[in-house]
Order: C-alpha cells, then structure tokens, then sequence
C-alpha cells in the first residue's frame, strides 16, 4: 500500500522527486567534505566519523631515568633573610651548588653554552659559562640514596635585602645537581639538573618555589621540565579510604609520568578515573596545557580539553612506556619533577 502511494506521488508530483534529488546531492556533498576533513554538520556523519576526521596528533616521547630530585621543604618559612632549606633525593653521589644571585642572562646564556660549545656536567663548568656572574655561591656533598635537607642561606654581611623591582636581572638562587663520580656520567643521559628557585624578599613576597627546572643531557640537549596536572575525584567526601592495592596503582600511574610520590601532592580523594566517563583509567595527558584526565577509549572524541577547554595540539600515552629500573622515578620526554 506504501509503495503503491509513493508510486503515484512520484507520477503527479514532480516536487517529490526534485526534494529527493536536493536530498541525495545534500548528503553525497556531506559525506565526501568530511572525508577530506572539512567542517560539516555533524547530523551528516556518524559517530565513528565524528571520532576520526580531526585525529589528534598523538606524540612519540623518550623516557629517561633522572638520578636527581630536588624539592623544598617548609617553603612557607623561606626567606632571602631566613635561607631556604632544600630536601635532595638522588640515585648517586652528586653535588648541590647553589648560587645566590645569580645573572638572568648569563644562566640562559650557558645553558645555550651547553647545547652549542661545551658541556655543563660540573659546577666549575657552569661558573665558567656564568662568568661568575652571581653574589655568593656554596657547595654541599650529597651522599647517594639519602634524602638529605640542605639548609642554604645568603651570608649577612652581603647586605641584600631584595633583588629589585620586577622584571628582575637575578635570580635568587639557582641549585645546580652534578654527579660527583666522573665514571656515573658514561651511565645516565642526564649529567646535571639545574632548578631556578623564587625566594620571598622585602620587595616581592609571592611565595618560595621552584619556577623552573632544566634537565641537561650529555648530548648537549636540555629538557624543560613541567608539571603534570593530574584530574581529581569530583567527590568531596569519599566513602571509605584507598586500600594498599589503589595506593600502589596511583604511586604506579605517577612514576610512569615522572612524578614521585611527594611531587604531585594530591588530595585523599584523588582518583586516576577519566574525567569523561568516569570508568577507564587516565593513560593520555593533553598539549600544551598538560591535564592529564582522558583514558584510552575517550582520547580520539576530544579536539579540545574536557577541564580547560584549550585547543589539544598533541597528546602522549602514560600506560606504554617501559618501567623504570630500581624503582626510581623517570622523566619522560618535557615532563616537570618538582
């Protein structure tokens, strides 16, 4: 009966057939803009297409194993007055240099040094590429495997109350990490690890901490570290507390992305579920803005972050990287260790 109708329409009515020719040619137009990729309505195509057209770019990273950590500890009693006392955590015996003071430009000049004429693997190394641009410097011994707090202080006598105005032509104190053993910079790509630390003065007050960190490879390279933004449970008051076994998987999930167990500083209600569906685990972090907060399954659905809304340019895997040896946290690819 349908098709009896429809067949008498199609004879007495030439405006069916016109729509149903508009209708086809609308469609066959939609499908083949978004096979190359152009915008079209998403009513056009199905969720696969909608998941695949606008991949995004999934970047390849080399993981490394960083015998240096460095982290401070009571930032919130730091001050150029007061000193700073830094907590260290490294693989072998190194040696911490701090230098007070220290030229804005000079420091980016010898890291710049390192990649082009010679490399920064010792604290002289680094005084000479400085050229002794800076107020005071001290040096300590660190003995391997032993987390150490290293109490540093600018002397008295020089006087300092502040460096200036911003923007500011020193930095209060840059800690440079170098091996002690010659015969340890033939095993590790990273010979040195140089952290540009902030310090509360008379004039600027914003709290102590770490603003940068450099790591610096025996081929002349330097990593930028950055810190991974991990997603956190929406829950306030979780029902009962993480057992030993999700501990271990969240201290696991951390190590992978170059974070140790104090670096990341997550709340007890912490979780390592996806943002999105609340049921996979988080395996890809999202760039530039580094939110770690999709699983597997959510990744290819998303051309902008779920948490900040930022164009995602790139994104990494967490889950294929091989795991460290000894245990020890690693740094892949521009990752921050703070």
């Amino acid at each position: 009966m349908a098709a009896v109708f429809l067949v008498t329409l199609y004879e007495y009515s030439p405006l069916f057939y016109i729509a149903v020719v508009f209708t086809c040619f609308i469609v066959t137009t939609g499908l083949v803009l978004g096979w190359f990729g152009w915008d079209v309505p998403v009513i056009l195509r199905n969720s696969e297409e909608t998941q695949f057209s606008n991949r995004v770019f999934k970047k390849q990273m080399r993981q490394v194993k960083n015998p240096f950590g460095l982290e401070i500890s009571a930032s919130s009693t730091a001050s150029l007055t007061a000193g700073i006392t830094l907590t260290t955590d490294c693989l072998e015996d190194s040696h911490l240099t701090c230098y007070w003071g220290c030229s804005v430009q000079k420091l980016y000049e010898a890291l710049q040094k390192h990649a082009y004429c010679f490399r920064v693997s010792t604290p002289r190394a680094l005084e000479d590429a400085l050229y002794s641009e800076y107020l005071y410097q001290e040096q300590h011994f660190i003995k391997k495997d032993s987390k150490e707090e290293i109490y540093c202080q600018l002397p008295r006598d020089t006087k300092i109350e502040d460096f200036g105005t911003v923007p500011r032509s020193r930095y209060p104190l840059v800690a440079l990490l170098t091996l002690a053993d010659e015969d340890d910079r033939e095993i590790y790509d990273i010979i040195s690890m140089v952290s540009v630390i902030h310090i509360p003065d008379r004039t600027y007050k914003l709290p102590c901490r770490i603003l940068y960190q450099y790591l610096l490879l025996a081929q002349g390279q330097f990593l930028d570290l950055k810190r991974l933004f991990m997603s956190a449970n929406n829950n306030p008051t979780p029902s009962r507390s993480p057992s030993p076994e999700e501990n271990s998987a969240e201290r696991s999930l951390l190590a992978k992305a170059g974070l140790g167990d104090g670096d990341a500083e997550l709340a007890e209600d912490s979780s390592k579920d996806c943002v999105v569906c609340q049921n996979g685990s988080v395996n890809w972090v999202l760039l530039p803005c580094r939110h770690a907060c999709l699983c597997d399954g959510c990744v290819g659905y998303f051309q902008r972050c779920p948490v900040c809304r930022q164009v995602v340019q790139e994104a990494f895997e967490l889950g294929n990287q091989k795991e460290p040896e000894r245990g020890r946290p690693t740094a892949l690819g521009a990752c921050r260790r703070t």
